[in-house]
C-alpha cells in the first residue's frame, strides 16, 4: 500500500487535528511556508506520536544552515527519528521582495547548503571540527555549548523540493529524497521529472534505492456532490494562481496548454483572481488534480504514482475532513 501523507492547516488545534489524522490512518504529516512558521505545527505534531513528520518545504535561502541544522535535529529527537527536512528555493521575487535574501544561483546554492547541513551534523556526530568554506555558506566555529551531540536516530534525510531539470537532476545527485511539486501531471512526472532523476542518479554513481521520490497531488474531494463541486472550485482557483507563474509554464507546455500561462499572469497582475479559476477548464482540472469520490481520488493517485513511489503527499485545495482522507488511505490499501 502507499504511505500518505497530509497537510495540517494552521496553528490551534493542531495536536487534535494531528490525532485524528492518525487515527483516520494517515502515516504523516506535512507543513508549508504559508501564513504560519513552516516548524511550529511539527512541533506541536511531534507530541502526538505515530506520525511522519516533513517540511514541505522549508524556504531554504532565507534561512542561515545552522538554523536549519538546529531545527532539523531537534524534530528528528521529538518525533522518535521520524522526521524529513524538505528544502525549497521558492522563485526569486519572492526570496527577493518577501524574505530580503538572496537568490543569484540557486541550484549551486542549494547544492551548498546541502553539503553544509551534513557538515554540521557530522560535527555534531563526532565531536570532530567543523570546517565548511563555500562560496555561499561558511562555517568554521562549533564549540561544546552550541553542539547538541550525537543524535540517536541519526542526522534527519533531506529532501529537496523541485520541478525544473536542473534542480531535479541536482536532487537525485546530492540529497536524500525529491518532493515532487504538487502543479504535476502523470505524463510530466514519468517522462521529465524521472528521466532527470535517472540522469542525476548516474552522475552520482547511486542506485535508485539510495534515492526516495515523493510525488504529491492536489485533491478535490468531499462526502457530497455539492461538496465535491466547491472543492472543484477551490481547486480551479488554486489550479489558476500555479499557472500563472512562469515557472510551471513547462507542466503547462507538455500538455499543448502553453497559452493558458501568459494569459493567467496577465489576470494576476491586473488583480483579476476569481477570473482566473475560470480559465481552468475541465480537461487541466482532471489532468493535474486528483478530483471526485475517495475512490476516484484513490485510483487516480495510484495510476500516477505506480511504478515511481511507495508514499504520496495529498494537498488539500480546500479542506478535508479527516474521516474522508481515511477513506482514501483505506482505498490505496
Amino acid at each position: 500500500m502507499l504511505k500518505v501523507l497530509t497537510a495540517l492547516s494552521g496553528l490551534i488545534g493542531v495536536a487534535d487535528q494531528a490525532r485524528e489524522l492518525r487515527d483516520a490512518g494517515v502515516h504523516g504529516v506535512f507543513t508549508f511556508e504559508g501564513p504560519h512558521d513552516v516548524f511550529a505545527p511539527l512541533t506541536v505534531a511531534a507530541g502526538v506520536g505515530g506520525l511522519d513528520l516533513m517540511t514541505n518545504v522549508a524556504i531554504a535561502f532565507p534561512r542561515n544552515p545552522i538554523h536549519l541544522a538546529h531545527q532539523a535535529n531537534d524534530h528528528q529527537l521529538l518525533s522518535g527519528g521520524r522526521f524529513v527536512l524538505g528544502l525549497g528555493t521558492q522563485v526569486r521575487a519572492q526570496v527577493e521582495k518577501r524574505f530580503g535574501a538572496a537568490f543569484d544561483h540557486p541550484v549551486d546554492r542549494m547544492v551548498e547548503l546541502i553539503a553544509a547541513l551534513r557538515a554540521i551534523f557530522e560535527s555534531w556526530d563526532t565531536g570532530g571540527r567543523l570546517d565548511f568554506r563555500g562560496d555561499y555558506y561558511r562555517h568554521t566555529l562549533m564549540t561544546p555549548t552550541f553542539s547538541p551531540g550525537p543524535n540517536p536516530h541519526g542526522a534527519p534525510p533531506i529532501y529537496l523540493g523541485a520541478l525544473g531539470p536542473r534542480l531535479t537532476r541536482a536532487a537525485a545527485e546530492h540529497a536524500d529524497g525529491l518532493l515532487v511539486m504538487p502543479f504535476s501531471t502523470k505524463r510530466f512526472l514519468h517522462q521529465r521529472t524521472m528521466a532527470a532523476v535517472r540522469t542525476g542518479l548516474q552522475r552520482a554513481g547511486r542506485h535508485a534505492a539510495e534515492f526516495a521520490v515523493v510525488p504529491e497531488v492536489i485533491v478535490a474531494t468531499g462526502a457530497t456532490d455539492a461538496e465535491r463541486e466547491a472543492a472543484e472550485a477551490a481547486t480551479r482557483m488554486l489550479l489558476g494562481f500555479y499557472a500563472s507563474t512562469p515557472a510551471y509554464a513547462p507542466v503547462l507546455a507538455e500538455h499543448g496548454w502553453q497559452d493558458l500561462q501568459p494569459e493567467l499572469n496577465a489576470l494576476s497582475k491586473q488583480g483579476r483572481w476569481p477570473e482566473m479559476g475560470a480559465r481552468i477548464d475541465d480537461e487541466v482540472l482532471h489532468t493535474i488534480a486528483a478530483c471526485g469520490t475517495p475512490a476516484q481520488v484513490a485510483a487516480h493517485i495510484r495510476d500516477r504514482v505506480d511504478g515511481i513511489s511507495d508514499t504520496v503527499c495529498i494537498y488539500q485545495a480546500a479542506p478535508i475532513a479527516p474521516a474522508l482522507i481515511g477513506e482514501i488511505v483505506s482505498e490505496l490499501r
